[in-house]
């Protein structure tokens, strides 16, 4: 067997960028029809030739004897959490065990190096039946016999849309009698001018509120800036947001709900993040965020059929408030860091 040959994609080389995601999802719907959550090839196009202000991705490609048989990815923070990595690599199932998903591991950790990251994080999915550990599954393999840890694991979740309206009724009015005095606002699309400052102060804490296992994190920044950077992104992804504030009785914004929707994938959208601010919690905020934002979706978007989400499985309030909307549970995603101390320089 001839030694890996590892290249840089040129994420401008559509062909190169179009092989490299062809090995990406086809290692990803590998792990099963329910675990796979991919991003579409023009997701994936438009992130990386973005060049924002907040992200560095690198995509590099893997030949084994002419043929690319693993893939991997990098992405680097540039405003906060700066010791950070997150790393993924992809293997076609039939180039599997013959060291070519360790020699790109292996390759990512030092471009993290050399950019001077010692926080390595990496995500992988396994079905739900093989339970929390991920025990035996090929990622989670591969990231303990390279020295990570599982720092957090989630869950995946599956809700069958519409929900009975019948539903939303009992669940909003529940609600509705602990929060007199709040606000709620939807909308579909870019945060409107005089919600942004609020909106991305209380975005940018969704990583640290959330919980975190043994995961190091630090808050993400988040200005005005970045909040119209991002929905740039998004347009040029396919993909648009649902979403949903509470405003206090001075008109901050305390709690938020959204959803993506995108139309690289008809018929499916993806619960992004729900949070409360510390000092509004208690008034069922969450719950009433969540279910607003419901009627939005369903409202704006029938064809929707069926709605995608995570939580850290140690998140009781929130699964519960899921499992009341009638998510169910089809596959998990473990979180795992590795800490290094040999650094390269800085870039």
């Amino acid at each position: 067997m001839s030694a890996l040959q590892i290249v840089e994609v040129d994420v401008f080389d559509d062909a190169a960028l179009d092989a490299w995601h062809r090995v990406y999802e086809a290692a990803e719907r590998a792990c099963g029809p329910e675990v796979a959550a991919t991003w579409q090839l023009e997701e994936v196009r438009a992130l990386m030739q973005a060049r924002g202000t907040r992200y560095w991705d690198g995509g590099y490609s893997g030949f084994a004897d002419g043929r690319l048989v693993t893939v991997g990815w990098a992405q680097l923070t540039l405003l906060d959490n700066t010791e950070r990595a997150e790393l993924a690599v992809h293997t076609l199932p039939d180039a599997r065990r013959r060291g070519h998903a360790s020699a790109m591991l292996a390759h990512l950790e030092g471009v993290a190096r050399d950019r001077g990251r010692t926080i390595l994080v990496g995500e992988s999915s396994w079905p739900y039946a093989a339970g929390p550990s991920g025990a035996g599954q090929p990622g989670r393999e591969l990231a303990r016999s390279a020295g990570y840890d599982l720092a957090l694991g989630d869950v995946k979740r599956r809700l069958a849309l519409p929900v009975a309206d019948e539903v939303l009724d009992e669940l909003a009015a529940e609600a509705a009698g602990h929060h007199a005095g709040y606000l709620l606002r939807s909308w579909i699309g870019p945060v409107p001018d005089e919600l942004v400052d609020g909106w991305a102060r209380l975005t940018s804490s969704l990583d640290t509120e959330a919980p975190t296992g043994e995961l190091h994190l630090e808050p993400a920044y988040a200005d005005v800036a970045t909040v119209r950077e991002g929905e740039a992104l998004l347009v040029a992804q396919g993909r648009t947001k649902v979403n949903t504030v509470a405003l206090d009785p001075e008109g901050q914004v305390v709690a938020y709900s959204d959803i993506a929707t995108t139309v690289h994938e008809p018929g499916r959208a993806y619960q992004w993040g729900t949070l409360v601010r510390r000092d509004a919690r208690g008034h069922r905020l969450g719950l009433a965020v969540k279910v607003a934002n419901q009627r939005l979706l369903q409202r704006e978007h029938p064809d929707v059929r069926e709605l995608i989400t995570y939580n850290a499985e140690v998140n009781r309030h929130m699964i519960g408030v899921n499992e009341r909307l009638g998510f169910v549970p089809v596959a998990r995603l473990g979180e795992f860091q590795k800490r290094v101390t040999e650094k390269g320089p800085t870039g």
